[in-house]
């Protein structure tokens, strides 16, 4: 049976990951589509985080970039520091309600113990290069890369990864420095499936973003289509194809996902506890192959 709570290893750095996890943004940063983009309460938040656990995800993804989300882990799951693996950025650095890059070496390192103290942790599993403007500028001088290094003789960090797609992503995983990529990739936007490849091949974790389109693959849609009656094109055709069920669009897109071995954790977030076991259930489910590949080309399209 299918389970979004199994164990993925993640390559060289063996880690074992569930492929369900969580990503931090929405409870930290005002995110999202729709009349929905405020960030939830603090007690909201840490109902969400403590949910997450409770359920069996044990991959926790934040950043220094989504404003309260790094200081809330630490207060209200750091206690159950054991039950989860914890991956956070630097170089896109929180100034709220703004952020700003900086991807210089002290600023860096600076951001690097600044985290530690928020998520009141003595070690973070995967730091996350939180590439910007001038990313090629950014891997060229290599000051950012040398500060993760550091810090990771030091044993802040276990392991180090790149946030990027395309290109840049393609020469982050040749490079030999980076044991995660973490990248966008969901039904409607496969633009990184070589990378996908590639970081399999190259014993590289996978980790994630957008796959759930930032709402676009789920009912939140629709009032994105009521708003623009001739856009999204692809949404719609996705839509058609299950008989305007938003529950079943969400359930392909989870699956078409699931499938992929070279995936090791997809992250989703959420200010709704509710729907974590909603996922989980929905990548139980049966899924009619036809239909899955009929979905993915209207992807590829």
């Amino acid at each position: 049976m299918k389970n979004a709570l199994e164990k993925r290893n993640t390559g060289r750095a063996n880690l074992d990951v569930t492929f369900l996890g969580f990503g931090a943004l929405e409870i930290g940063r005002d995110w999202g589509i729709g009349e929905d983009q405020t960030r939830p309460s603090a007690e909201k938040a840490d109902k969400v985080l403590n949910s997450v656990l409770d359920a069996g995800i044990n991959i926790v993804d934040t950043a220094s970039a989504y404003h309260k989300s790094e200081r809330r882990i630490g207060k209200f799951i750091s206690h159950r520091r054991d039950e989860y693996h914890l991956s956070t950025k630097c170089g896109e650095h929180n100034d709220e309600p703004n952020t700003y890059y900086d991807f210089s070496y002290e600023a860096v390192k600076k951001s690097i113990n600044q985290s530690l103290h928020l998520l009141n942790t003595d070690y973070i599993d995967i730091m996350f290069i939180h590439f910007g403007p001038n990313s090629e500028k950014v891997i060229a001088k290599g000051e950012t890369l040398r500060a993760m290094q550091e810090a990771q003789s030091e044993g802040k960090i276990k392991y180090l990864g790149a946030s990027i797609d395309g290109e840049l992503a393609k020469r982050c995983i040749e490079s030999g420095n980076f044991d995660f990529m973490e990248m966008h990739y969901n039904i409607l936007d496969q633009d990184n499936s070589e990378n996908i490849k590639l970081c399999e091949k190259n014993d590289i974790g996978v980790f994630i973003r957008g796959a759930l389109g930032r709402g676009r693959l789920t009912a939140k849609v629709l009032n994105l289509l009521k708003e623009d009656p001739v856009g999204y094109s692809k949404e719609r055709e996705l839509l058609e194809l299950v008989d305007n069920d938003p529950t079943e669009m969400t359930k392909l897109a989870l699956n078409f996902l699931y499938r992929h071995e070279g995936i090791s954790s997809v992250l989703i977030g959420t200010k709704n506890p509710s729907r974590i076991r909603e996922n989980i259930e929905l990548i139980k489910q049966k899924v009619d192959r036809s239909l899955l590949k009929e979905a993915s080309k209207i992807g590829k399209s």
